[in-house]
């Protein structure tokens, strides 16, 4: 038997138990997150994002919330706080919505951070626990209805028509 394979094999079991004990006691298979494909974001710096969420009940203690970030060009703001959940097994939509002041974020591509987090009080002090988590690049759209259409350049004859 060569020395090399075994040491490999070796490395790679202890690679894979080590990971398998990263990995959360608490999380289910049931346990998912998703972040929609498109967000929007309106003239006056109002951000929507979307997705789904499951988790399962469990004798855990704590809430468990959905929390999401947005970032483009360098600039990662969380968008509308946490949305609290209801772990039943279940699919459900989240949304949040947020007003970021200073034209941030423009259409385009960009990238939400979401996690489903769970608030563990069973020591007495509310301790995260992550129970799914989503990083997706999404597409900025202004909302239907925003009032922000690119203008249209007018033609010579338009111009002179609108002079009167």
């Amino acid at each position: 038997m060569r020395v090399r394979p075994a040491l490999g094999a070796a490395a790679s079991a202890l690679l894979v138990a080590g990971l398998a004990a990263a990995a959360p006691a608490h999380a289910s298979l049931a346990d998912d997150l998703t972040v929609n494909g498109t967000g929007t974001v309106a003239t006056d710096g109002t951000v929507t994002l979307s997705g789904t969420y499951r988790c399962e009940r469990t004798s855990d203690p704590g809430l468990v919330f959905v929390s999401s970030s947005l970032a483009q060009n360098n600039v990662t703001i969380s968008i509308g706080g946490g949305t609290r959940a209801v772990c039943d097994g279940r699919v459900h939509e989240w949304t949040h919505t947020g007003r970021i002041t200073g034209s941030v974020y423009r259409p385009g591509a960009a990238t939400v951070h979401a996690h489903l987090m769970r608030l563990n009080s069973r020591s007495g002090l509310p301790i995260p626990q992550p129970l799914a988590s989503e990083e997706a690049r999404i597409v900025l759209q202004r909302p239907a209805g925003d009032g922000s259409a690119v203008p249209r350049t007018l033609s010579r004859e338009e111009v002179r028509d609108r002079r009167g």
